[in-house]
């Protein structure tokens, strides 16, 4: 994440908990609209999208075209899992 870009207002951690929900409990992709429209709070694009770079870089959603989707599953068994196979 490039702080050095002109952000007019960073997030608190309540809007990024916020943020955090509404797509966890979305069974679909989602678009930002549809996110703005979840929230419990007006947030601004900018903030938005700088809250999504910030959780698409921890690995826990996938940003594309489509939408936005939730895709962190913290079980220990899928983990190990993943840690045992063998990409073809």
């Amino acid at each position: 994440m490039e702080i050095s870009k002109k952000i007019i207002h960073f997030p608190n951690l309540s809007t990024v908990l916020a943020v955090e929900k509404v797509l966890k409990e979305s069974p679909l992709m989602i678009n930002r609209e549809e996110l703005k429209r979840r929230l419990p709070v007006k947030i601004m694009h900018q903030t938005l999208n700088f809250i999504l770079e910030y959780l698409e870089e921890r690995g826990l959603i996938v940003d594309s075209r489509k939408g936005i989707l939730w895709i962190y599953n913290k079980s220990p068994i899928l983990r190990n899992e993943i840690l045992k196979g063998k990409e073809l």
